[in-house]
């Protein structure tokens, strides 16, 4: 992997990688039942998350809380279980290649990320068995810059 310069250098290094210990599941639920999507998560713990395209509802939430409520949802689609890896740092959306940078380093180490970007950060899912790998791995990125 390049070296890691300028801007995201100095956002590494301020970064601390949170691994949520929950398995989670990543949901895909036909846009005819957005409502219903909603309704059933919108009172849910953090950290959970709704999308809708006008394709899709994609839901990542808990799996315990998905087990629950799936029943509910015909023709929906899962996977996981996976862990949330959350990077405890304020990201200004200026910032290029953040992202980048993290998922080439899991990638060269055979890790499959799912990346959520909110306002304020970044998350990645990564299959359950990964996780541990995943940490270390971006540990290691954060302590070489």
């Amino acid at each position: 992997m390049a070296p890691v310069e300028g801007d995201i250098k100095k956002v590494l290094v301020q970064t601390k990688i949170k691994e949520n210990p929950d398995d989670y599941s990543i949901v895909f639920v036909d846009p005819d039942q957005r409502d219903k999507a909603w309704n059933a998560v919108k009172s849910l713990p953090p950290f959970t998350s709704y999308t809708i395209t006008a394709d899709e509802v994609s839901l990542v939430l808990c799996t315990n809380d998905w087990v629950k409520m799936k029943k509910s949802f015909p023709g929906h689609r899962e996977e996981g279980p996976y862990r949330l890896i959350t990077f405890d740092i304020v990201l200004d959306l200026s910032i290029v290649g953040f992202l980048s940078v993290v998922s080439t380093a899991l990638a060269e180490s055979g890790v499959s990320v799912y990346a959520i970007s909110t306002y304020l950060k970044d998350h990645i899912l990564v299959k359950k068995g990964d996780a541990g790998k995943a940490v270390a791995v971006l540990n290691g990125l954060i302590s070489k810059t």
